[in-house]
């Protein structure tokens, strides 16, 4: 078994370290050129259509309100790689993975809104009535090669089925870790985990959209106050950590402590890997949960995309900074990654501290792993059709136990693998149609029905 996940590894590390440095950088640098940087250049509009319009219905056709739509695909973004992942990243890459995070980041955006636009654009109803879309109908029906396209939705949806059991693992893992660390048995945390999603995701779209729209902005508050609250009391160290993130990021990282040490290459590809699974920019899975939206224009609900990488990229930025300013990075091993975030909050609050970092994982893991399997139910639905797609929740909701039995390194290295095969003919498609994008969004920054008229009502 170990030598199979070591040649998982070594085939993750040529995609990570080769081929995505250049398809997501390269991508991401490609639609900013080609949307004119929009993302940075209309950000307070962006903020106010996001932000400010989190209880608004939304007009026109879809099947759950914009916000719903944004928090179902928030539910996965903002889970459970924003706390443990990037630890993760900083265990095996060192410091400077957290600056190749920042990258992605800066970039994502265009790379999320290019696939939001999609995803709303070539939707279509089921025979449920629901609105339904994602990669698979854009590769199918937008690819200008139509039998390419096809070859390659059906290639896509049939890994993306598969690689949803590890990624869903690996969010119950790092709470299973978590929780046995404050004593609570890795099977019991398993099976009460397991039950809860279930009681959710049985219950269909409706309830998923319902349960993540008032789960997310409550786990986002609790776990930025705690580490606000940590970083206030590290305050001494953030600049020098800054400046650590910055050098290592191009020179690598020394053994230190707890810390093996680590090499540039590495740290730009725990940062590319872990950024990409946490914003998912490039990985086609937000379009999943946006084509359910009620919207008006494509672009309107792309900038929900947006929205998602800026509240991404804070969540993972926090808790970068806590596991760095605090030294816990060089005190724990990389094999008890998962519990860096807890031990920096204990330095702090002591007891208290591994609690809200607890329970803030508890609410990030749960919300994720329901958005995940919704994920995998609509490529299932896909695949074959609607009345086989709502057996998969069981199957999906059972594989949460496989977090009790798997160490955090075998799963990463499936998990990135996976997750490469996924995002590359997602990556080409996106470039590929992304003259339709820029069309659609020249279209909509220009039109007095949509953004100028937003403009002179001031909203």
């Amino acid at each position: 078994m170990e030598s199979f996940f070591a040649v998982v590894g070594a085939i993750s590390g040529f995609f990570w370290n080769v081929l995505f440095l250049v398809g997501l950088v390269g991508g991401g640098i490609y639609l900013s050129v080609r949307l004119k940087f929009f993302q940075i250049r209309h950000l307070p509009y962006i903020i106010k259509q996001t932000f400010g319009k989190i209880f608004d219905k939304g007009a026109g056709e879809g099947t759950v309100s914009p916000f719903q739509a944004a928090a179902t695909a928030m539910a996965s973004t903002i889970g459970a790689s924003n706390i443990v992942g990037v630890s993760a990243g900083v265990a095996f890459g060192g410091p400077g993975a957290l600056f190749w995070m920042w990258v992605v980041f800066l970039l994502g955006g265009a790379t999320k809104f290019t696939e939001v636009v999609l995803g709303v654009y070539y939707r279509q109803k089921n025979a449920d009535g629901h609105y339904v879309g994602g990669p698979a109908y854009y590769m199918s029906k937008g690819f200008p090669i139509r039998s390419v396209g096809v070859a390659m939705s059906r290639a896509a949806a049939c890994v993306a089925m598969v690689y949803y059991l590890p990624s869903i693992a690996t969010q119950a893992s790092s709470l299973i870790q978590n929780a046995e660390a404050i004593g609570i048995n890795k099977y019991l945390s398993g099976v009460i985990l397991m039950v809860l999603v279930g009681a959710v995701v049985l219950g269909g779209l409706t309830r998923v959209a319902n349960t993540t729209g008032k789960m997310v902005p409550i786990m986002c508050v609790l776990y930025f106050i705690g580490s606000l609250i940590v970083l206030v009391f590290f305050a001494e160290n953030i600049i020098p950590c800054l400046i650590v993130v910055c050098k290592s990021a191009f020179t690598g990282t020394a053994a230190c402590g707890g810390f093996m040490g680590a090499g540039a290459s590495m740290a730009i590809r725990m940062g590319l890997a872990r950024a990409t699974y946490s914003c998912e920019a490039g990985m086609g899975s937000a379009p999943i949960a946006h084509a359910a939206a009620v919207t008006d224009h494509p672009v309107r609900q792309g900038l929900w995309g947006v929205f998602e990488v800026l509240i991404d990229g804070l969540a993972c930025t926090l808790s970068g900074l806590v596991v760095l300013s605090s030294g816990v990075w060089k005190e724990v091993s990389a094999e008890m990654a998962f519990t860096m975030p807890a031990a920096a909050f204990q330095k702090v609050l002591g007891n208290v501290g591994s609690y809200i970092v607890t329970i803030s994982l508890f609410l990030f893991v749960l919300s994720s792993i329901i958005a995940v399997i919704w994920y995998g139910e609509k490529l299932v639905e896909f695949f074959f059709n609607t009345t086989i797609s709502k057996y998969t929740r069981v199957i999906y909701t059972m594989s949460v136990m496989l977090g009790s039995f798997f160490g955090v390194e075998a799963i990463l290295a499936v998990l990135d693998l996976s997750n490469a095969l996924i995002i590359l003919p997602n990556l080409i498609t996106i470039l590929v149609l992304s003259p339709l994008v820029a069309k659609l969004t020249k279209e909509y920054f220009s039109s007095d029905q949509y953004y100028l008229k937003d403009i002179k009502k001031n909203v």
